[in-house]
């Protein structure tokens, strides 16, 4: 059996927590290190999670020679100098996501991928979720017919508190649509047919100035696919929702339709057939531990990982347009609703 490949966390905040407790299941094949310019943060984390490798900056912990790979989770300002360190130094790759501010970004960091012969996986966890696995199965077998309508919707009621990150979008790359619902918009287009990026439109209600969280929370995104299917995506983060986050979306074909709460909790399909109701699965229930080991195959087989570069710039490319088009704005330029 082979090894473990041994990967260090850039920063030391909440996701990084989140993907350490995925990993716990994993440690037959990566074994955590962690790096934080604060290193009593970086300590904590190895303490707690069982880390080979605490760094107190990320240059030690790219330049160290025993580590594979590291995971780019700082804010998405500082994900593309990262990003072309690492691969500089002939590390492996997973970036966050949203993984870099603009197009131009992916193309560099293809270049020194192609030039080291290193992997690269942007995080998007949601793109391996099994409720997303499901849904591409189903539209693929036809079970709902061909697709006429989409309709994604993620609400909640979650503000961001004054000394949160997130609330500077120099930091965040753009507001918190850019930032969060940019995994919306990839799941809504990973499910077979494809999204024409001509056809979408962002629709951004007012920003809310009460309160410490000022960005701009909510956004309507409406397209349609390849196959003429129209659909629409309504993000919130200042609409309350039932237990906190609790939503329900729906695809309507011709045959059928799929219900299925928002962060996979449960499907409901009523197509060819008798009507079931399907719980994809909870213990991976975000898809982090699946896109880890795709991350793993593709460091140790070679190839692409499912959530390439390449499959990411797909998704910077709807958001350019969303940002683009926001109430009407025309697409050339980026002056109007640009989230930079």
């Amino acid at each position: 059996m082979k090894a473990p490949l041994r990967i260090v966390f850039l920063g030391c905040g909440f996701i990084t927590g989140v993907h350490s407790r995925h990993l716990r299941r994993l440690r037959h094949l990566f074994l955590p290190g962690y790096a934080s310019r604060d290193r009593g943060k970086a300590e904590a984390f190895a303490r707690r999670y069982g880390g080979q490798g605490v760094y107190g900056d990320y240059a030690s912990a790219i330049a160290d020679p025993s580590v594979d790979g590291v995971v780019v989770a700082v804010p998405p300002r500082w994900h593309l100098e990262l990003t072309l360190q690492a691969l500089a130094a002939g590390k492996h790759v997973l970036v966050e996501k949203p993984a870099f501010p603009e197009l131009a970004d992916y193309g560099a960091v293809a270049a020194a991928r192609d030039r080291t012969g290193r992997v690269v996986l942007v995080g998007e966890n949601d793109h391996y979720k099994p409720l997303a696995v499901y849904l591409r199965r189903q539209l693929a077998q036809g079970v709902i017919g061909d697709l006429v309508f989409g309709s994604f919707t993620t609400i909640a009621h979650r503000l961001k508190t004054a000394d949160d990150w997130r609330n500077d979008e120099t930091l965040a790359g753009g507001d918190a649509f850019f930032e969060e619902g940019i995994h919306w918009l990839h799941v809504a287009g990973s499910l077979g047919p494809r999204i024409l990026p001509a056809t979408v439109h962002g629709y951004r209600p007012p920003a809310s100035h009460d309160g410490p969280d000022r960005r701009a929370k909510s956004m309507l995104v409406a397209f349609q696919y390849d196959n003429g299917a129209a659909a629409s995506v309504y993000y919130s983060r200042e609409v309350p929702s039932l237990l906190r986050g609790l939503r329900v979306s729906k695809l309507f074909g011709r045959d059928g339709i799929i219900t299925f709460e928002s962060n996979g909790a449960f499907i409901l399909v009523r197509g060819r057939g008798l009507p079931r109701i399907i719980v994809p699965g909870f213990r991976d229930l975000r898809g982090y531990q699946a896109m880890y080991r795709d991350f793993y195959r593709a460091i140790r087989d070679g190839g692409q990982p499912e959530m390439s570069l390449e499959r990411a710039m797909e998704d910077q490319v709807l958001m350019d347009r969303v940002y683009g088009t926001i109430n009407g704005a025309a697409v050339p330029g980026r002056a109007t609703g640009s989230p930079r």
